[in-house]
């Protein structure tokens, strides 16, 4: 026998655990952008004449991120948006996926910008995994290991700031879902890493840092996956050749557990760390930025995180 959808009489396509609802497409696609809509309303509301920069890799996130901008501000003449995408270097993997951020901005008439390691760093990520330049941090106080993935994003977030700061841009959209913020905010409790959890809650711009907007936040990952599907929207499904990452793995399959079991958790973790984080918040002071010794940008210590991982000073 057919479920149907909670709303209508049409067949359904999605059970959502957490609420009970079973939804059509149509129902599907309202509570997707919904939910997006009201995370930028409440949390990172949209000014006239806001240039609005979308973090794009090409992968199912970002995707639904770049099309959920343009579904709710592509008619507004005053807002501009553009899709950085950040071209890392990685033979057989992001060479393929910038073709399909081009296809897909060049449909939707979206402004279009690729930076790169190679342009920015003098080097592509595969030759920094080769050399093991992330191996050890000379910086660093306990000369702990750095993975490529740790690496990489620092590394990727940087251009990415500098991209949009360079266009004026006044919001910075990135794709983190529901599932990502949930295991970040795990992450940071498993560390005891206070300061860290306070910053990656900002809701407010810091000198030098375009605000980092995230509309998908409350959206599921398996939501997100079948919205981009039935919108015919770029899915990178190949495994990046240098990802690893053995804690976050952990956290992923703890939540993924728990989230079977007890419908819901998800949600409860990020509604509670939203509530908790502005009281942490009155006793640290996060927000004070200088700028690096060596390249310039801000951050938050003498030296950013990006040029303590090149180890930037000993190459040049």
């Amino acid at each position: 026998m057919t479920t149907k959808c909670r709303k209508c009489s049409t067949p359904a396509i999605i059970y959502q655990p957490y609420s009970g609802l079973h939804l059509c497409r149509k129902h599907f696609f309202e509570d997707v952008e919904r939910k997006a809509k009201l995370t930028m309303r409440q949390r990172y509301p949209v000014k006239k004449n806001d240039v609005i920069a979308v973090g794009f890799s090409g992968g199912k996130d970002s995707s639904v991120a770049l099309l959920l901008m343009h579904k709710i501000f592509g008619d507004r003449p005053d807002i501009r948006i553009v899709a950085i995408t950040i071209d890392e270097g990685i033979d057989g993997y992001r060479n393929h996926s910038i073709e399909r951020t081009r296809e897909m901005t060049e449909r939707l008439g979206i402004e279009h910008i690729v930076r790169s390691f190679k342009d920015e760093y003098g080097k592509s990520m595969d030759e920094l995994v080769t050399e093991k330049k992330m191996v050890e941090n000379r910086y660093s106080d306990d000369k702990k290991e750095v993975g490529p993935c740790s690496y990489c994003g620092v590394l990727r977030k940087k251009i990415l700031n500098k991209a949009a700061r360079d266009i004026g841009a006044t919001k910075l959209v990135i794709g983190h879902n529901l599932d990502d913020e949930a295991q970040t905010i795990m992450l940071n409790h498993f560390r005891g890493d206070v300061e860290r959890m306070v910053r990656f809650s900002a809701a407010n711009e810091l000198d030098g840092f375009i605000l980092r907007v995230k509309p998908l936040r409350k959206i599921p990952e398996k939501e997100i996956a079948l919205y981009a599907y039935l919108n015919d929207l770029p899915m990178e499904l190949t495994a990046c050749p240098h990802s690893f990452g053995a804690l976050r793995k952990e956290v992923r399959r703890l939540l993924n557990s728990f989230e079977v079991n007890h419908p819901g958790t998800k949600y409860s973790l990020v509604r509670g760390y939203d509530t908790m984080v502005p009281l942490i918040a009155q006793a640290l002071d996060t927000s004070a930025m200088q700028d690096c010794q060596i390249c310039g940008e801000p951050c938050n210590d003498t030296v950013c995180q990006a040029c303590k991982m090149l180890e930037k000073g000993a190459i040049d």
